[in-house]
Order: C-alpha cells, then structure tokens, then sequence
C-alpha cells in the first residue's frame, strides 16, 4: 500500500489556512512577538488580555509549523523526567516542574470553556512504558518520582496496548486536543481585543535598546518597548543558545481505527528509538490513531528507512491501521533538559525568549504565555520561574551536553567538507534524490527531481556555514549543526536561519561544464 506524502499533517489538513496580511508599512507596539506557533499565540494572547498593544510577526502562517505538526498531548507526564530532576536539582525543582504543567493544562481547560473553542478536548491517563528490564526500572523509579512532585502517579504492569509491557508510569486525567482548532481561536479572540498579526514577515534584525525595533524580511519594522522571540528555535543568539540547544525530529503517522479497538490512554517509551501512541476523534465508529517515534537529529539522512520502520511497527501492532497522514515533527532540548523561558541574556531588559520544549511543546508552550506575560507585566512570578529562567547554567551538570553539542557542530562543519563527505558527480544523483556536490572549488546542493529536472542552491548552511544535506523522504535540505532547514529551491522552511539558500546553475554532465572538478559520471 502506497504510503501518503510526509509532508501531509492532520491538524493542517482538518482545518482552513489563516490569511492574515503581511507587514506593509513600520509599526509601534508595548510588545512585539516574534513567532506564530503555541507559545507566541499563548504569550500575544496574554498580554493583550493584560491590556498591552501587541503585534505579532509570523514568518509563514501561524500555527502551522511545529505546532501544526505535533502529536498534540497535553501531559504532566514527560517521559522520565520526574526522577532525572530529583536526582539534579532535588525534589522543589520537580514538584515545580509538575505544578507549572498542570497549571497550564488546567489553562487550556479554562480558556476551551471561556473561549467556547470546539478543539477536540478529551480527558485520557497518560503513560511512559518499558519494553526491557532496564527501562522498566526507571519506569518504577519514575512513578515513584512523579508522585513525590504531586501527581497522580502509579506504576503498572498492565495496558490496553495489544502488547505486552514490562510497565508503564500512569498519570491519570491528562488530555489531548486538536491545537489547531485551539490556536486558531485563541487568535481570533486575540485580534478581536485589538491584537495585530502579520504572517509572511520573516524577522530578521533586532536592535535591543529602549525602544527595541525589529526589522522584517520585507523592509518595515516593528518599533516596540518588548520583544519576545518565539520562533522555536531562537533566531538571534545573544545569550550562546547555539551552544545550549539540540534540535531532533520525529516521524508520524496516522490513520482511522475502529473505536472498539483504539487505545484511550496516550503512551510512549523511550525504548525502540522512541514509540508514541494515542487518537483522536474521527468520524463514526472510528479514530484516528497517531503513532510517532524514529527521533533523529535533521541532516543525519535515512528518514525513508526510518520512515518505512515506524510504520512496519504500526502495522504489526495495529493491523487495522491505514496510514493516510504522514508528517514529521522538530524541537529542541536544551543541555539541563529544561525549556529556557523569561530573559534573552543576563544583561537583556526588554527582550524574552521561550524555547527548548524538549517534545513537550503543548503544555509548556501555555506555560511559557503564562510566564512570559508575568514578566512583562510586573505581575509577581510563579515560585517555579526560576526552574525556567535562560540565564541559568550549571558548569557541571550541562558540561558533558555542551561539549557533546559542540563536537557535533565541529564534526559536521569541519568533517563534512573532507573529500568523500559529498559526492563529484551530478549524473550519481538519482531521480527525487539529492546530494551535496563540489563544482569548481564550491559546494551545491543538487536535488533531480522526478522527471529529471536539476535544482541546486548553495550548500552551506545561511545559519552559521555548516553543510546542509538531504532528507530524503520529505525532500528537503536540513542543517545537521542546529537544524535549519529549506526547500529544494533554498527557501527557509525551519530556523534558526532567516536566509534562503542562494540559487546556483549546475549542468547534468559536468564535462560539459567548464571550471568545475565535477568528475566523469560512472558508465
């Protein structure tokens, strides 16, 4: 059976596109918002409520990248991370964790009833299972880490799975949601208060100062007292996020299911590189089942293999299953596990940040409005700000990920351009293939499409200079150094980037192409 395009997300397809204009002309604001996905929303959409004047600059549409293709969990329950924080930082930091989780699912609760936002919000038990020993070790010390930090924890050896587990960590009461549906009326209410939003305008300047003014892509600029950056992973680097951010994606698929035979809980495990699980709504008699796992770092290659894993896995467990969604989800974890929400820097006055969701972008997306808004308010900040805070850094605890982070950086900046990293021959690429190229002393990234056709665009990365490379199930050039990613004719589809790939004529036999070192194509 012919598996759909990955590019096609549920959330996207199940709902109408916005079309909201582009920035035309300078503007003034109390805030300026950079990024349209659920934390910059949530952050707009709280401060106008607290009665500031805000625009909101989005560089596609809103809530249509990441969180257009989340699996859209609304969980206390992240994976293991209950008696990782213990073990770190002590049981306050995740007792913390776990109240500024719930306060903002209970957030999500309360704005669907005030809002009236028909978005799919189901109540569902929450789990993190084991399929070996050793992880169900950790499972058991989780459950009892959870319950510590408030939960409602217990651990269980069994599940409504149609498989065996060696346990599972369950929280009960979570939910789950359609955050497109959500979103998208929580803008609504936002521009109805006298919030402005503005898609198509790219940032790509800021200027910290009382005012901060932020250029855009287009020319006109947003004069504002505050700036948030919300655009995921950040676009400025001003307080070494680089080094403090690892970007990852996950693949998903999903299809209906009859509703006698649908999980009701939400599962995952860290086992089998990553297993996700749960559904939603879908029609009579049916749900839709979402199963996500395979994470892997962008530009890291073999998404078709492990494409074709994930859905082998699906389709063994769950026989019923028709896959007629496929997409693929990216976020970021930071070194201490921890999202960075609040100040840019240590010396920033006007300028806030929210990343680092580490997966678990629905709940700390509200969370990071919630705070965010009290910051920029004056309103006294929850006791658990501080777990959150950019500025913190703990030499000891994070040195072993910042030096990974950044071997891996050096690795692909320096090792990808040694000869037999790219290939010599345009005529080896193969239709809907593509690869990386040195022609005349440069690099190009070479994509052939189905019909032959050539599009090639500079290789390094706009970013920071490291050499992109291809995916080769959604067809798309990825960073591997922080995860910026384009389109086969260079276009910025994912930051930190906010420059396209520079077009570049190539021929399809180069020893017809003077000037270039090409090589002859193999007979």
């Amino acid at each position: 059976m012919p598996l759909p395009p990955l590019h096609a997300s549920y959330w996207m397809d199940s709902t109408q596109s916005t079309d909201f204009p582009c920035l035309d002309e300078d503007r003034e604001a109390d805030v300026v918002v950079v990024g349209g996905g659920i934390a910059g929303l949530c952050t707009a959409w709280e401060l106008v409520r607290a009665g500031r004047g805000v625009v909101l600059l989005e560089a596609g549409r809103i809530a249509s990248g990441v969180t257009g293709h989340t699996t859209a969990k609304l969980s206390c329950l992240h994976s293991l991370i209950y008696a990782r924080l213990r073990a770190a930082s002590g049981a306050d930091a995740a007792r913390w964790y776990a109240t500024s989780q719930r306060e903002a699912i209970d957030r999500v609760f309360r704005l669907v009833e005030d809002l009236g936002v028909d978005c799919e919000l189901e109540t569902a038990d929450s789990y993190t299972y084991a399929v070996t020993p050793d992880t169900a070790a950790r499972v058991r010390e989780e459950a009892e880490a959870a319950r510590q930090a408030g939960l409602p924890a217990s651990f269980v050896t069994r599940t409504e799975l149609p498989f065996p587990v060696a346990g599972a960590v369950r929280v009960a009461d979570q939910a789950t949601f359609h955050p497109r549906r959500f979103l998208l009326a929580l803008a609504a209410d936002l521009v109805a208060r006298g919030g402005r939003i503005f898609e198509g305008s790219r940032v790509t300047g800021l200027r910290e100062g009382e005012p901060c003014r932020v250029t855009t892509e287009p020319g006109p600029a947003v004069t504002a007292a505050d700036v948030v950056v919300a655009t995921h992973y950040p676009v400025f680097n001003r307080a070494l996020s680089f080094a403090r951010l690892e970007p990852r994606r996950e693949l998903v698929i999903a299809g209906p299911v009859p509703s006698d035979r649908a999980p009701a809980g939400m599962y995952l495990t860290p086992d089998q590189n990553t297993r996700s699980v749960r559904t939603a709504p879908y029609g009579a008699g049916q749900r839709l089942l979402i199963v996500t796992g395979e994470h892997f770092g962008p530009g890291t290659g073999r998404v078709r293999e492990r494409q074709e894993r994930l859905t082998a896995w699906a389709r063994e467990h769950f026989p019923d299953l028709v896959p007629t969604y496929q997409w693929a989800a990216q976020d970021n974890a930071t070194t201490d596990g921890l999202p960075h929400v609040g100040p840019f820097h240590p010396r920033a006055r006007h300028v806030h940040v929210a990343t680092g969701f580490g997966g678990w972008g629905m709940s700390n997306g509200v969370m990071a409005g919630g705070l965010l808004a009290a910051h920029l308010t004056g309103r006294e900040l929850p006791p658990w700000a501080s777990l959150y805070d950019p500025r913190r850094l703990h030499p000891v605890r994070e040195a072993p990920a910042l030096l990974g982070l950044q071997a891996s950086v050096a690795r692909h900046f320096v090792g990808d351009r040694l000869p037999g990293a790219t290939t010599d021959s345009v005529a080896r690429i193969a239709p809907g293939g593509g690869a990386v190229v040195r022609c005349g002393g440069r690099h190009l990234a070479v994509h052939r499409d189905d019909l032959g056709g050539l599009h090639a665009v500079q290789a390094r990365c706009t970013h920071l200079g490291c050499l992109v490379r291809f995916n080769d199930a959604e067809r798309t050039w990825e960073c591997p150094c922080h995860g910026s990613r384009f389109d086969v004719e260079g276009h910025v589809l994912q930051g930190p980037a906010v420059r396209p790939l520079r077009p570049e004529p190539v021929r399809d036999d180069p020893r017809t192409d003077p000037g270039t070192d090409a090589g002859t194509p193999p007979h």
